[in-house]
């Protein structure tokens, strides 16, 4: 029996718990029984004899769950094998996820987490954390989603040089990109119209400015190039500033605009570019992509949503099992 608790009980703790309820039988076929111990928000939870068709039910209705009993006091509490991690990101100190993980990890358990904090802020100390305890750390869900990029470069890529990434890391970007693009609209009417439909918050700066972009970046070139780099390590502009003209520019010569991350052993950027209009990168709508330039497998390109409820749960969910798969 897998013992897991959850500390986010937002839409990707949901998300997850969800796909446990849908995919039980075929997780038992893969990995054994898996049983959800204690679930926990920020300010509540559940624990002991519950069910998790239950602890859903509770949280949609109340807005919480019914005891008192904090995070903190559950990761450090409980006798788990997995901590699954997905409260708020906070990049600037990691917050209380990077609490969590070192806990979890101190103690000898498994930590998967979609929260980009604790790695943006502490990647090295985590990672030699959880290699000196004996345990993995995964975070495929902290990058693309339900995009299988740090696997892919971990995994299928690992005999390779990876000679750079150049990815569209923000979906909320390049959905004003490809808005302003086919309508030649200008920045904050298709803002204001990313932000009606959902898809924009309404304090955008964090993907606007390029800091998630940015802080996905970090994560990958720290995994690609064992690198111990910062979010200030990133040099970054944001698309607040790219104009219908541009557009105009760009179309003239078959080129568009996009948002692109660039990670080498030289190079960590976030900036607006010129994209050919035939290129894999010159996708439309909230996708993501990236493309692994390599020294023998050639150019490899991965696409997908990188954000979304049920994709990224299907990321945390796919770390669980490459803990256990003993054929992965």
């Amino acid at each position: 029996m897998i013992k897991l608790v959850i500390v986010g009980f937002g839409n990707v703790g949901q998300g997850l718990v969800e796909l446990l309820l849908e995919k039980k039988n075929v997780i038992g076929k893969i990995i054994g029984p898996v049983k959800v111990i204690a679930i926990a928000d920020s300010k509540s939870s559940i624990s002991g004899n519950f069910s998790l068709k239950e602890a859903l039910e509770i949280k949609k209705r109340r807005g919480r769950l019914p005891e008192n009993r904090l995070a903190r006091e559950v990761v450090e509490e409980e006798d788990y094998d997995v901590l699954v991690e997905t409260s708020i990101t906070k990049i600037d100190d990691g917050g209380e996820g990077l609490k969590y993980v070192r806990t979890a990890l101190k103690r000898g358990s498994h930590v998967v987490t979609s929260n980009k904090g604790p790695l943006v802020v502490a990647f090295r100390e985590l990672m030699k954390l959880a290699e000196k305890n004996n345990v993995k750390l995964m975070y495929e869900a902290t990058v693309g989603g339900a995009m299988p990029v740090i696997k892919l470069a971990k995994k299928y890529l690992a005999f390779c040089d990876i000679l750079s990434i150049k990815g569209i890391l923000n979906g909320t970007c390049n959905y004003i990109l490809s808005r302003m693009e086919e309508e030649r609209m200008p920045y904050g009417q298709v803002l204001k119209e990313a932000q009606e439909l959902g898809i924009a918050e309404a304090d955008p700066s964090y993907d606007v400015e390029g800091i998630d972009a940015a802080a996905k970046l970090v994560i990958l070139a720290n995994t690609i190039y064992n690198l111990n780099a910062k979010l200030s390590d990133v040099e970054r502009v944001g698309i607040t500033k790219v104009s219908p003209e541009a557009f105009d520019v760009a179309i003239e010569k078959n080129y568009t605009i996009r948002l692109i991350a660039e990670a080498s052993r030289e190079t960590l950027k976030v900036t607006p570019r010129l994209v050919p209009l035939n290129h894999p990168l010159a996708i439309r709508g909230t996708l993501n992509a990236a493309m692994f330039r390599t020294d023998t497998a050639g150019d490899i390109v991965v696409m997908g949503r990188g954000a979304g409820k049920m994709e990224t749960a299907t990321a945390v969910l796919s770390d669980i099992l490459d803990i256990y798969d003993s054929s992965s």
